[in-house]
């Protein structure tokens, strides 16, 4: 599909809404593995995003480094961040943990908006464009292609994960706890390596995005932008891979197609989540999962 799509897109603009869908895609992978299968809400997560964006840009607009170099070491780094920033967090549990988060990308969020010196303030900054081998990403063609294949690595790699004994491990971290551990399942330790994925994920998008944009704003870090990454998560269908896939391209496409209600954009695209939420309570690849199971079982 990621290869036959862009046969199909008649000008630059879908290439346009087509990256930050599958960008978007992949920080909802990283998400879902926290929320639908390790059962850890975090309403923070847009802060590791715009951290990806920031520190590439940082490193290499105001530091000299060379973007091919820049945009992993933020990556890591930020994996560094999310391990010692998720180790206390993660003590807590529910309501109390999404406080925490949410803590968190305020933070950023204000950090970002202040420090103008090295940000930008809340103007936001220019990024350079990334510089692989002596050779420009540039145009909308080829970083379509980066995105799929980012989007194609991210997905085996969760594939793979949710498959293995790991996978295991963190549903039986949110199914209960305390069973997890009776049976010899180190909660801690697989919550905080889930969270830390999760935002290695973010990162890197937030930076890929912020290099194929070329600019960047404490936006990215706020709270809205987390929630509607939740959303995207709820509504394509939380502890499912492709449910977060398709809640990214849903939500990401809608706004584009609403636009012709002009004033009442805000209004149809709330309706769209409410009737969502009520026919399709599981989210949208599950609740469809489900009934194509039950009427192959009725057929048969």
């Amino acid at each position: 599909m990621l290869v036959v799509v862009p046969f199909l897109f008649p000008n630059s603009y879908f290439f346009e809404v087509a990256v930050l869908v599958l960008m978007n895609a992949v920080v909802c992978l990283g998400l879902n593995l926290l929320i639908g299968y390790a059962g850890q809400i975090s309403l923070g997560h847009a802060a590791f995003f715009a951290l990806g964006g920031y520190g590439s840009a940082i490193l290499a607009a105001n530091y000299g480094w060379p973007t091919w170099l820049s945009l992993p070491a933020t990556v890591a780094a930020i994996g560094v961040l999310a391990a010692l920033v998720g180790k206390p967090t993660l003590r807590f549990k529910g309501h109390y943990l999404a406080m925490a988060t949410l803590g968190l990308g305020v933070i950023v969020n204000l950090v970002l908006t202040n420090e103008d010196r090295l940000t930008g303030g809340p103007d936001g900054m220019s990024v350079p464009p990334l510089v692989i081998a002596g050779f420009t990403l540039a145009g909308e063609k080829l970083w379509y292609g980066i995105a799929a294949v980012v989007l194609w690595i991210a997905v085996w790699l969760a594939t793979n994960l949710i498959d293995s004994p790991v996978g295991r491990a963190l549903r039986a971290v949110h199914g209960s706890e305390v069973a997890g551990e009776t049976v010899g399942i180190v909660i801690a330790r697989w919550k905080l390596a889930v969270f830390v994925i999760s935002a290695v994920l973010a990162a890197l998008s937030g930076a890929l995005m912020a290099h194929y944009s070329g600019f960047i704003t404490p936006s990215k870090s706020g709270f809205l932008h987390s929630v509607e990454l939740v959303i995207m998560v709820v509504f394509g269908g939380m502890a499912s891979i492709w449910g977060a896939i398709v809640g990214a391209a849903v939500l990401t496409l809608l706004p584009q197609l609403l636009t012709v209600f002009k004033d009442y954009e805000t209004m149809v695209f709330g309706g769209v989540l409410i009737a969502t939420m009520i026919f399709f309570p599981r989210g949208i690849v599950p609740t469809l999962a489900r009934l194509w199971t039950r009427r192959s079982g009725s057929e048969s």
